[in-house]
């Protein structure tokens, strides 16, 4: 096998513009297309709509197309498959996928409640030899990559307290309109911790470790016509005393995007995914604080901070294109399974950030701090009373 035939699962936003990245014809309007995956391919389409297969075989002909996607996992014409479906769906098709040996990339989120991703986990360890992952695209970004090896590292301290702002998801009540699904406890899960912000929770935790406890405040529906969190405070702590904040909204239409970490020996500040700084301090803020005078402290504050010594700056950039970190998660899928070379996001990862959302929407529900992970069957009860009282969905087992 020279390259992995991917089968595409929903042709939604994300599934076509996989399929365009795959064939070429992707990319955003005036911009060229993200180079396709040297090791990937495009190996056939699956969508229950009809306008989906007339569409398909208008601008992809030549792939097969399926209505049923267990039709297409056992058809041999693909080597592995991308879960572009509706949350609820991910852990159902990634099960019945490494069940039958078929190797299965799953979109994000993971799943709406961890319950089911901690199945989809547990299948996925009885079944090694079938290729795991998940679409955390944002993990490719080589500045989040350089920031997770240097706290990992420790040359800066531990982490004392991490601040992320991400309201740059502006959303109008049109986006909701697209779909019955979209915005509902029984058709999406959830709103903005399940939908936009679950790659933001992901690399906080990845970078930052996971936190002990969550409290958080979850507004419904704020500034918008929809049942669902679209306005997110979180407050965290971690074992080792640290704490952390998470603030994210779908109505902020100018948009913040804003991480700040504080460590022992420096702070580490990135704005809008693109521009880092690292402040590698001098002295500990231990040792400063053991030793300094107050008159030294007006000496320092007076002047510059950093022209006085007290620290010295790093700069540096992430230049990724729009397409390439997708692209990037594909073709690390596909050398993983030519080559057997480790995953940058293995599926099993996804649980992390489901836990956090899970744990931000039902302390928000119950009105105090919660441990995480939560219970996951009390989360489930929680979410199927909403789910009740929106009376569009079945309760989910």
């Amino acid at each position: 096998m020279e390259k992995v035939r991917l089968g595409i699962i929903g042709i939604g936003a994300q599934g076509g513009a996989y399929a365009g990245f795959l064939t070429g014809q992707g990319g955003m309007p005036g911009m060229p297309p993200a180079p396709a995956p040297e090791h990937m391919a495009l190996g056939a389409l699956c969508d229950i709509d009809p306008e989906k297969e007339k569409l398909c075989k208008e601008k992809y002909p030549g792939f097969p197309f399926f209505k049923d996607w267990r039709e297409m996992v056992g058809s041999g014409t693909v080597d592995a498959v991308v879960t572009t479906v509706p949350h609820y769906l991910h852990h159902e098709i990634a099960i019945y996928c490494l069940e039958h040996g078929m190797n299965v990339l799953v979109e994000k989120p993971a799943g709406v409640r961890a319950k089911d991703v901690a199945a989809m986990n547990q299948c996925a360890a009885a079944h090694p030899d079938v290729a795991f992952g998940i679409m955390f695209n944002q993990r490719t970004n080589k500045l989040y990559q350089k920031i997770r090896q240097i706290v990992a590292s420790g040359e800066l301290g531990e982490v004392r307290r991490s601040n992320w702002i991400i309201n740059t998801w502006w959303r109008p009540d049109s986006y909701y309109r697209q779909s019955a699904w979209r915005a509902t406890w029984g058709g999406e899960g959830g709103g903005v911790l399940v939908n936009q912000a679950p790659h933001q929770l992901d690399l906080w935790q990845w970078i930052c470790g996971v936190p002990k406890t969550v409290y958080a405040k979850c507004l419904c529906g704020c500034h918008r016509q929809i049942a669902v969190e679209n306005d997110v405070t979180i407050l965290t702590t971690y074992e080792n005393g640290a704490t952390g904040s998470f603030i994210t909204c779908t109505h902020d239409a100018i948009g913040t995007d804003r991480l700040e970490i504080d460590l022992d020996k420096g702070k580490i500040v990135v704005e809008d995914s693109k521009k880092a700084k690292i402040y590698r301090m001098k002295k500990s803020e231990a040792e400063m604080n053991a030793t300094m005078s107050m008159m030294e402290v007006a000496m320092l504050t007076m002047g510059n901070a950093a022209g006085g010594g007290l620290y010295e700056v790093e700069e540096f950039e992430n230049t990724d294109g729009w397409g390439v970190q997708h692209v990037t998660v594909m073709e690390d899928f596909a050398r993983h399974i030519l080559t057997g070379s480790p995953l940058l996001a293995p599926g099993s990862d996804g649980i992390h950030g489901v836990n956090l959302a899970n744990a931000a929407q039902l302390s928000s529900w119950l009105g105090k701090e919660v441990e995480n992970p939560v219970d996951p069957e009390l989360y489930a009860a929680e979410l199927n009373k909403r789910i009740a009282a929106e009376g569009k969905f079945p309760l989910r087992a």
